[in-house]
C-alpha cells in the first residue's frame, strides 16, 4: 500500500484542516500530521468534496502552520489496539493510557466504527442484569443485550447512580459468567473524572473496569471518538473473550454538543436546535452496537446517561435517544428535592424488553404481577395527592388515605435506598409485596386471588413499616 504525503495546508478552521487536490482518499481514512520539531498528530478524513478534503485533528489545530505541515494519508481507518489487559486500566478519549502504568500489550487492532453485523445473526436479549437498585431491578429491569438510557438533569445524582451500578452490577445467573464494565466519560470535569476513578478503586471493582475518559478541557474531537473507542473495547471483550460487558456512557449531552460544534465548523446546515441533521443516525451508530450474537456467549449491554437541557424530555437529544433505545430511566427532580436517592421517577420510566427477561426461569414467578400492581398503585398515589391539595388530606376517602400512606412508605423504603445499599432481586420483590400489603385488598385490582393469598400479608407489613392499617 502506497502512503501519500502532502506538504502544506490550504485552510485551518477550528478543529479542521483542509487540503486541495487530493486524489484517491477514503472517508474516515486515518491521517498523520507532522510539524518539524513537534510530536506527530493524528486525524481522520471527515469530508470529501471532489478533490478537497476536511481532516479532523484529534489533538487540536493549535500551532499548526499552513506552510511547513506534512500530511500523510495512511490508507486505513482509525483503529484501537486491544487486549484483555485493558481491564483495570484508564485511557484518554483517544485510547492512550493515562494511568501511568505503561502501554498495553496489543493483541488485536480494531476499527473504532465497529464491524458490520448481519441483523439475522442477532439474538433477542434475555436474562436480566442485577444492578442492586430496587427501582431499576423491579420496575425497569435491565436485560442483557439491551440499551437502556438514564435521562437526568443538571444537578441530579446521575454520576453517583452510574458508580453505584458499576459497583453492584452482576449477571444474575448461577453460572458465574465473566462480567466486566467499560466506562466512557465525555466532557466531564477533572474532579468528576477523579471521583469515578477513586470510587472504583475504593470499591475494589477496578480490576473489571476499563475507563475511557475525556475531560472538558480536551479537544472536542476526542469527545466524539471516546464512545467509539469504548464500544470497540466492549465488542472485543464480549465477542472475542465471551465476556458480558456493561457499557456506561456519560454524558451523551456533552457528546452531542461536541457534534454540533464540529458540524458548525464544517459549515453544515443545522437541524433541530442547531444540531446536525444526522444526529439521529450518528446516535444510532453508537446505540446499535449493543446486543447478543448467535453462537457467541458474550454480550454488550449499554446504559447511556444524558442530562436533559432545562429538564426538557422533548429536547432533540433525549427525544432521539428514547426513539432509538429500548426504554428510559428518568430521574425526578421532585423526588431528589425530597431527599430520595436514587430519585428514579418510575411513572415516566420503562424498559421495553423487561417482559421477556423476568418471571419464571429468570427472576421470580411473581415479578410481572408485582410490577404491574406497583405501577398501578403508585399512579393512584399521584391522583390522591392531587385531590388532597384541593380538599385537604382529612377529607379523602379511606382508600385514598391508604394510598397516601403507601406512597410515603414506597418512596421512603423502596425508591430511597442510599448509595451503599445493594439489594438482591429477592429482597427487592419481598419489599414490594410488603408495601402492597399496606393497601386494602380490594384496591389491588391487578392481582388474582391465588397471588393475593400467597403474598398479601397486612400484619407483617404493619409491623415492618410501623404504620396502622385500617
Amino acid at each position: 500500500m502506497m502512503i501519500k504525503q502532502y506538504v502544506g495546508l490550504d485552510e485551518i478552521h477550528g478543529p479542521l484542516v483542509f487540503l486541495d487536490d487530493v486524489k484517491d482518499v477514503g472517508f474516515e481514512e486515518m491521517v498523520e500530521i507532522q510539524v518539524e520539531g513537534k510530536p506527530s498528530r493524528y486525524g481522520r478524513v471527515v469530508h470529501i468534496d471532489g478533490d478537497r478534503i476536511a481532516i479532523q485533528v484529534f489533538e487540536g489545530t493549535n500551532d499548526l502552520s499552513l506552510h511547513n505541515t506534512r500530511t500523510k494519508l495512511l490508507g486505513k481507518a482509525v483503529e484501537i489496539g486491544l487486549s484483555k489487559e485493558i481491564l483495570g486500566r484508564v485511557f484518554n478519549g483517544s485510547g492512550k493510557p493515562i494511568d501511568g502504568l505503561g502501554d498495553v500489550f496489543i493483541d488485536e487492532h480494531k476499527n473504532i466504527n465497529g464491524m458490520p453485523l448481519n441483523p439475522v445473526s442477532r439474538m433477542y436479549p434475555r436474562n436480566f442484569i442485577q444492578t442492586g437498585v430496587s427501582s431499576i431491578d423491579a420496575l425497569t429491569t435491565l436485560i442483557r443485550g439491551q440499551k437502556l438510557p438514564i435521562f437526568s438533569g443538571a444537578g441530579l445524582p446521575h454520576n453517583e447512580l452510574a458508580v453505584q451500578i458499576v459497583k453492584h452490577a452482576k449477571i444474575a445467573e448461577e453460572k458465574g459468567e465473566q462480567f466486566g464494565v467499560v466506562f466512557a466519560a465525555m466532557g466531564v470535569k477533572h474532579d468528576v473524572a477523579n471521583y469515578f476513578k477513586k470510587q472504583f478503586l475504593e470499591a475494589g471493582v477496578m480490576h473489571r473496569v476499563a475507563m475511557y475518559v475525556n475531560v472538558s478541557n480536551e479537544p472536542i474531537i476526542e469527545r466524539i471518538l471516546t464512545p467509539r473507542f469504548a464500544l470497540s473495547a466492549a465488542e472485543y471483550l464480549a465477542f472475542k473473550h465471551n465476556m458480558h460487558i456493561l457499557v456506561i456512557m456519560t454524558d451523551m449531552t456533552s457528546y452531542c454538543e461536541a457534534l454540533r460544534e464540529f458540524s458548525s465548523s464544517k459549515g453544515e446546515i443545522p437541524g433541530r436546535k442547531g444540531y446536525p441533521g444526522y444526529l439521529y443516525s450518528d446516535l444510532a451508530s453508537l446505540y446499535e452496537r449493543a446486543g447478543l450474537i448467535k453462537n457467541i456467549e458474550g454480550s454488550v449491554t449499554q446504559i447511556p446517561i444524558l442530562t436533559m437541557p432545562n429538564d426538557d424530555i422533548t429536547h432533540p437529544i433525549p427525544d432521539l435517544t428514547g426513539y432509538i433505545t429500548e426504554g428510559q430511566i428518568v430521574l425526578s427532580r421532585d423526588l431528589f428535592q425530597t431527599g430520595v436517592y436514587p430519585p428514579v421517577g418510575i411513572l415516566p420510566s420503562l424498559s421495553r424488553l423487561m417482559k421477556d427477561g423476568i418471571g419464571k426461569g429468570y427472576t421470580r414467578d411473581d415479578h410481572d404481577a408485582l410490577t404491574n400492581q406497583l405501577f398501578a398503585s403508585y399512579a393512584k398515589v399521584q391522583d390522591a395527592k392531587d385531590l388532597a391539595s384541593v380538599i385537604g388530606e382529612d377529607e379523602l376517602s379511606p382508600d385514598d388515605q391508604a394510598h397516601i400512606v403507601f406512597g410515603q412508605m414506597f418512596e421512603k423504603h423502596f425508591l430511597s435506598q442510599g448509595f451503599e445499599t445493594n439489594r438482591t432481586i429477592e429482597e427487592t420483590l419481598d419489599l414490594g409485596w410488603d408495601l402492597l400489603s399496606l393497601l386494602p385488598k380490594d384496591s389491588l385490582e391487578r392481582l388474582d386471588k391465588d397471588t393475593l393469598t400467597t403474598f398479601y400479608q397486612p400484619k407483617k407489613a404493619a409491623e415492618r413499616f410501623q404504620v396502622h392499617i385500617r
